[in-house]
């Protein structure tokens, strides 16, 4: 009984994010993601390219 009571007071330290907090966070979360995304695409094009080019094999 002494850990939830333990677990209760720490929880209830907490400062949780508001709603407008949680939403803002995510959306970066998205944008970057999606940004890492197109990065990565491009410089896998760019490689593939320069590979193609170097060695004639590829697309």
């Amino acid at each position: 009984m002494l850990f939830v009571r333990d677990v209760r007071q720490e929880v209830a330290r907490v400062t949780w994010p508001s709603r407008k907090e949680t939403l803002i966070t995510t959306g970066l979360v998205l944008a970057l993601s999606a940004l890492a995304a197109v990065f990565f695409l491009l410089t896998d094009k760019l490689i593939q390219l320069v590979m193609s080019l170097l060695f004639g094999f590829g697309v």
